[in-house]
């Protein structure tokens, strides 16, 4: 894909930074570069390649599925204003 120094400022103007023409010919050349090497990976066949969900082989360490608090919601309602059936009652804050 190639980018011109136009595209470089409508960047910079969509993004609302100031940029000078001495930076945006640097920025030109680094967009560059990153295009190309986005083309370079593109190019890459990948189609033998299983999808992976890590860069390395490593297993999760899975905890015991196992209940490990207590049912407190009766003392932590306790202290609450107002409980009805169970829930907490606030005052209504939009109209």
């Amino acid at each position: 894909m190639k980018i011109l120094l136009t595209d470089v400022y409508r960047i910079a103007d969509l993004a609302r930074i100031e940029i000078q023409t001495d930076e945006a010919e640097a920025v030109l050349g680094q967009l560059s570069n990153i295009f190309n090497l986005i083309e370079q990976m593109q190019t890459v066949d990948t189609a033998a390649i299983e999808p992976m969900s890590h860069a390395q082989e490593m297993k999760l360490r899975l905890r015991q599925d196992v209940v490990s608090e207590f049912d407190q919601h009766e003392l932590f309602q306790s202290i609450a204003p107002q409980v009805e059936t169970g829930l907490y009652l606030v005052p209504k804050v939009i109209e």
